[in-house]
This record gives structure tokens, sequence and C-alpha cells, in this order.
């Protein structure tokens, strides 16, 4: 689609998947599952257009990472990788949607050393997804305060690009904690672009009433997960089946 008269971010995402063993049956869906799939590094490029983003703005480019899920079945090395990627890039801004840890919330001290090698110009932030609560919101929060990236749990921010403003708003877990849009954008002002990082897409139902919000970043359905041609996925998560 040809874009006039408008601005666009260059919204890149590169995702590493869960494997899902048996989801499909029989041990070659395993093999594929276990020794193909959660090896499988993708990046989609996306360029979004918004509303009221000033001239100087054109082209800023965030990197999304997200579920990453560390332990038992996505690896360290394979983070590593996706960060090597995703530096490369050279973004202007990476955000981390959500869900670091699966089976133990400790998983994040090895975790956030290495995500703390991410290079951005305008700086690395993250939000809590459900795993992230589940297992022990605390801990994580621990390991993020530790490698200092900030992690907003209803909170904003302004960020001065060139001086320009982008307004970089995340939301509390939906499913588990306590998200509250309105205390997130307490400090927005004019009409300053809104970045919102929510964990389970779904709730865009809800937050696009507010009409500050640009676009909505989330991660949680793992993009559909396992998906069969013409059928589409096969199993959803909870807030993450309408935008899967």
């Amino acid at each position: 689609m040809k874009i006039s008269r408008r601005g666009f971010l260059k919204m890149t995402a590169s995702l590493t998947a869960l494997s899902v063993a048996g989801a499909m049956g029989g041990v070659g869906s395993y093999e594929y599952g276990v020794h193909l799939a959660a090896r499988w590094l993708t990046i989609e490029q996306v360029e979004i257009p918004l509303e009221n983003l000033k001239p100087t703005l054109e082209g800023f480019r965030i990197v999304q990472l997200s579920d990453l899920h560390l332990y038992p079945y996505t690896q360290l090395d394979l983070i590593q990788e996706a960060i090597q990627i995703t530096n490369a890039l050279k973004p202007d801004l990476v955000v981390l949607t959500g869900d670091y840890v699966l089976s133990t919330a400790e998983a994040i001290f090895d975790l956030a050393p290495v995500l703390s090698t991410l290079n951005a110009r305008y700086g690395v932030f993250g939000i809590l997804g459900n795993h992230d609560l589940w297992t022990d919101a605390d801990t994580v929060h621990a390991g993020f305060a530790a490698n200092g990236i900030p992690l907003l749990r209803n909170q904003g921010i302004d960020l001065n690009i060139g001086g320009e403003l982008l307004f970089l708003a995340g939301v509390d877990d939906g499913w588990s904690g306590q998200p509250d849009l309105k205390t997130a954008l307490d400090n927005h002002r004019g009409d300053t672009p809104v970045i919102l990082l929510a964990h389970e897409p779904d709730l865009a139902d809800e937050f696009a009433k507010d009409g500050r919000i640009a676009v909505q970043l989330s991660g949680h359905s793992h993009g559909g997960q396992v998906r069969i041609p013409g059928l589409g996925p096969l199993v959803l998560p909870y807030l993450g089946q309408k935008y899967d």
C-alpha cells in the first residue's frame, strides 16, 4: 500500500517460538517442534502509518521481541542469536512484550544479562506477561532491575527524539495482573502519538476506545503457535484468540 502524507514506524518483530510436542500427533511432529521450529528465527518487517507523526520521526524503527520463554524449550544461545540479529537492524527503540520465562522465574537471572546487550538509540523497555506473573513477578522484575532495563507497569514516558516526542506506555498483564491504561497515560500531553505495550492482543478491543493510542504492540499468541493451512491455529490462549 502506498502511504502518502502520513508518517510510519518501521516495526520489526524477531520472535522465537515454543515447540508444542505432539500437537499434530506422531514422532514426526515432535521432531519438527523440538528440533526445527524451536530454532526457527524469523524477522517480520511492517510499516505502520500513524496520524500526527512528525516528519522528523518518519522511518523511526522499533524492534519488538516477545515470548522468549527461556527454558526448557528455548535455550539461551538462540536468544543470543536473536539479539545479534536485532542489533544488526540498528533499531531506534527495542520493546520487550512479556513472557520471558516459562517454568521458573529464576531463569530471568540468565536471560536479563543477555537482554542487556541489546542496543537501541533511544533505549530498551519491557512489560510483563502472564507467565512472568504466574512464576514470580517480583523475581522477574528484580532480574530486569539488576541489568538496568526498565519495566513499564501501568506507566508511560516521553521519548524525546530530535526535539519531537513519542509517548511509550506499558500496562500490567491483562490475564493475571491489573492493567490500568488511565494511569499509564497520566503523563501524556497534547497530540503526541502513543505506542502502547500490552502483552495480550485482545485487550486492543478496550484500549482502542482511547483515541490517544496510535498503535498497540503485543505478544502472547505466538503468531498462532501451530497453524494448519486452511484451518488456521489449533490452540489459542485466553486474550489471544481474536488477533492471533
